[in-house]
């Protein structure tokens, strides 16, 4: 489904605006158009269509469900969720709004953020094909690990008190309408009622962040196409225990979505470089890029996305270090 947008894309740069595939700035221009549209898109219906189910339905028990005594199952199944959304976390940002509407704890939503851009379906195909189902699984489970534990670590130092001032009053609003559903039954709204609410939400979220999703997409289409995987592949590929961080310190000016940067991946493992190193570098490049940087800025204070990049990099570089020293399994 998500192909629509490319079509799109390919259709009015290439078709009616006449630029070529092959070079830089078409290659660009589509990035920029390809993700502006699929990102707006995500955040409109996304936002409705949770506060439409907010106002609807008793999200209250999910809330509850997850929040409780259950909070452990909430980490996995937040991060099980982030792993089969086809989403890099811009993309993601939609649902983590709609989750903070919803009144689910920070660290829960923390954990699908997390785990999001980690694992991606075409990622899983590709280490299918070139490493085995071995290699393919243990890269799954550590990064359903990452997002649990990170979501477990940002409850435990309360990150909610880190939200942007709107992103905090969406999760207090959905929080305190527990209050409300344990004091007494929530009064029925008709759809229209409801319609108007999810409508209100979705304006007024879209107004908060839409020109930082021009400005952070307009800077990785600035740099989409430049990653010098060659250059990469020559000077880390010796797989000296430095290379993993240099290689995740090396992705964060470059931007990819996690789709695009499949390619990238295949180039590097195939020219040489040590498939940890190389993971490390293709997950900083969707998840911790300077465009990441400025979109996650509008929903966090700089505190808590300091702890959010800082906790990325460290996973990163582990997991780095852990696939190389397993290299010998292949």
């Amino acid at each position: 489904m998500l192909g629509i947008f490319a079509d799109f894309a390919s259709w009015l740069i290439y078709d009616l605006a006449g630029f070529s595939a092959t070079t830089r700035l078409g290659s660009a221009l589509h990035f920029f158009v390809e993700d502006v549209s699929k990102i707006f898109v995500l955040l409109i219906i996304m936002i409705y269509v949770i506060a439409l189910l907010r106002a609807s339905l008793d999200v209250e028990r999910v809330r509850d469900f997850l929040a409780g005594k259950h909070r452990g199952i909430g980490y996995l199944l937040a991060s099980g969720f982030g792993a089969i959304t086809p989403f890099c976390s811009c993309s993601s940002i939609p649902v983590f709004l709609g989750f903070t509407s919803a009144g689910i704890p920070v660290g829960i939503t923390m954990a699908f953020l997390l785990t999001s851009p980690l694992i991606n379906e075409v990622a899983i195909l590709l280490l299918l094909s070139l490493l085995g189902w071995k290699f393919t699984v243990l890269y799954v489970v550590v990064g359903i690990a990452v997002g649990m534990l990170g979501g477990l670590f940002l409850d435990t130092v309360r990150a909610e008190r880190w939200l942007q001032s709107f992103a905090a009053r969406a999760l207090q609003t959905g929080q305190s309408s527990q209050a409300n559903t344990q004091a007494g039954p929530a009064p029925r709204l008709t759809f229209r009622e409801r319609h108007e609410f999810a409508k209100r939400e979705a304006q007024e979220i879209f107004g908060r962040v839409w020109k930082w999703v021009i400005i952070g997409v307009g800077l990785g289409a600035a740099l989409h196409g430049f990653v010098p995987d060659g250059w990469i592949a020559s000077h880390l590929g010796a797989g000296q225990w430095w290379t993993v961080p240099a290689a995740v310190l090396l992705g964060i000016p470059l931007y990819s979505n996690a789709t695009g940067v499949i390619p990238v991946m295949e180039s590097l493992i195939t020219h040489g470089l040590p498939i940890g190193t190389t993971l490390a570098f293709c997950m900083s490049t969707v998840a911790a890029s300077f465009p990441e940087f400025i979109l996650l800025k509008q929903v966090m204070q700089w505190r808590l996305l300091a702890i959010l990049f800082g906790m990325l990099l460290v996973s990163f570089t582990l997991v780095g270090w852990i696939f190389n020293s397993l290299s010998f399994l292949l």
